[in-house]
């Protein structure tokens, strides 16, 4: 990530700017751009529209870092009501799930119990569960949550980042079992030693894993919104032999929507993060930051306003 970015994650963690936003009509807009919502049915009817130009929905409850049981409990309650609801509308969707909001930060054991009543009732109705990375705290955790799910629940995807160094030695480990993965670029400021700091760096490893993915890999994931990288990942997957339907293009809500369109009409699987929810500050924070531009749209949001 670069530096502005690093540096607007770090105003975004003050308590007063986080107050700030979320109480003001002035940033409602941008709010708007990105989340499909606070409620359910806000994202559902997102990804309806979706549905109908040809994409795929990825229904993403916001919410992170949950601290006690009942708050794990809750957040499962809510996935498995996801799933049901998914299965009434006949939505074309997957589920993404963040560990710790079932309580990875605090008990594995109870993390592992969630997602798997989340997997089993997902498979039952053909619906995919898509495992998000978080912070680099919580990768060797997550990598063995994913792993022992994975042998029940094979359609079960994880996603990995690109910017971590160690991305290309934890796939290798996963060789043996062809595993479903989501590339991302990664979203959270990391130190050097752990991330790579800087954009070219960041999309060569990000070209090297495309290529390991379509060697090695089943139905990767490809989540980007950079037309270099999904070039190299269609010249990717024809070196494969591998067709269109053969994987996703994956991208945000609300970020290059012309694109994901025409993607769509040229035959690629495309499918579309949608997030919903009321605890949504975080996860916009970590989307302005991405791109100095979106930084621009939100400060002038304000400043309008």
């Amino acid at each position: 990530m670069m530096l502005l970015g690093r540096a607007w994650l770090w105003v975004s963690e003050k308590a007063r700017v986080e107050e700030l936003v979320t109480n003001s009509k002035l940033t409602q807009g941008v709010v708007n751009r990105f989340i499909a919502g606070d409620e359910l049915e806000d994202a559902i009817a997102a990804i309806r529209a979706l549905n109908a130009k040809g994409i795929g929905g990825i229904l993403d409850l916001l919410g992170e870092g949950v601290s006690d049981p009942g708050g794990a409990q809750a957040a499962a309650d809510d996935y498995l009501r996801a799933i049901k609801r998914v299965e009434e509308t006949g939505v074309d969707t997957t589920i993404s799930v963040k560990p710790t909001q079932l309580g990875l930060s605090f008990d594995k054991g109870q993390c592992i119990d969630h997602l798997r009543r989340i997997a089993a009732q997902a498979t039952a109705v053909g619906m995919r569960v898509e495992v998000d990375m978080e912070q680099s705290t919580y990768v060797l955790d997550t990598l063995d949550v994913f792993r022992i799910l994975q042998t029940d629940y094979p359609d079960m995807r994880l996603a990995v980042q690109a910017c971590l160094r160690r991305t290309p030695v934890d796939l290798e480990t996963f060789a043996a079992v062809t595993p479903r993965i989501r590339l991302v670029k990664g979203a959270y400021a990391e130190p050097n030693e752990v991330a790579l700091q800087h954009n070219d760096e960041i999309d060569a490893q990000y070209r090297f894993l495309i290529d390991w993915l379509f060697e090695k890999g089943t139905d990767p994931g490809i989540a980007t919104h950079d037309t270099k990288l999904i070039d190299h990942a269609r010249s990717a997957a024809i070196t494969a032999g591998c067709g269109k339907d053969g994987f996703e293009i994956q991208m945000l809500y609300g970020v290059r929507v012309k694109l994901q369109e025409e993607l769509a009409k040229q035959g690629y699987r495309v499918r579309t993060y949608v997030p919903y929810g009321s605890a949504w500050y975080p996860y916009l924070m970590r989307r302005i930051a991405e791109r100095p531009a979106n930084i621009r749209f939100f400060l002038r949001a304000l400043i309008r306003g």
